[in-house]
């Protein structure tokens, strides 16, 4: 019998390093993936369609919408956003853990369907250090990078809704607090019950 996935939300303020985090544990963990979410907002330079987004239309959003196609859905700044529903229950039902990497808003949505959801909230060492993130990445201008910083803030605010807490000073450090979770969340004994059946059974025996 295929154990079932384990669905993760990873949330933080913009230019916390989500990102790069979650792209590193999917290099270097098995059995995870990151769910590829719908958006409307522009693409930026490096980024390719399917893999970084599903870039489409706003009016092929609000289509999609009104067909209930999304786990969950978001307006951030002035882009919508939103998770496809059937993808990521075939991928649990597969054995596949799933990385949702949403805001607070969305992660609210899908612990009120999926109460069993793990929540894991990205912060920076300091408020100094997130402004030069946000500044190094080079691709926003200085007032977006200012309305980032407004908005950060009450991004932060969420994160006592979180199971777990991570704090992204030091890289190699924070990645390997990441994979505790994951390994963590594997070994609960319900999980590791249904795995392993065949041994629990004839140790019993």
């Amino acid at each position: 019998m295929t154990t079932r996935g384990t669905l993760y939300t990873v949330s933080a303020p913009s230019g916390a390093g989500k990102t790069s985090l979650v792209k590193a544990l999917i290099d270097n963990t098995n059995a995870i993936q990151v769910s590829v979410s719908h958006t409307t907002r522009a693409m930026r330079p490096g980024e390719q369609d399917g893999i970084n987004y599903h870039f489409v239309s706003q009016a092929a959003f609000l289509a999609m919408l009104e067909q209930t196609a999304f786990l969950e859905h978001a307006q951030v700044f002035d882009n919508f956003y939103g998770t496809s529903k059937q993808w990521v229950e075939d991928t649990l039902a597969s054995g596949m853990d799933v990385i949702l990497e949403i805001d607070w808003q969305g992660a609210q949505q899908i612990r009120k369907l999926l109460p069993e959801t793990v929540g894991i909230f990205i912060l920076p060492p300091s408020q100094a250090t997130l402004r030069q993130r946000l500044t190094n990445r080079g691709q926003d201008e200085q007032a977006i990078i200012d309305r980032r910083m407004r908005d950060a803030k009450n991004e932060i605010e969420h994160y006592v809704e979180s199971d777990y807490l991570i704090i992204n000073d030091d890289f190699a450090v924070a990645l390997a607090e990441f994979k505790a979770i994951i390994t963590a969340e594997r070994l609960k004994l319900g999980k590791q019950q249904n795995r392993h059946q065949t041994l629990l059974t004839s140790l019993l025996s």
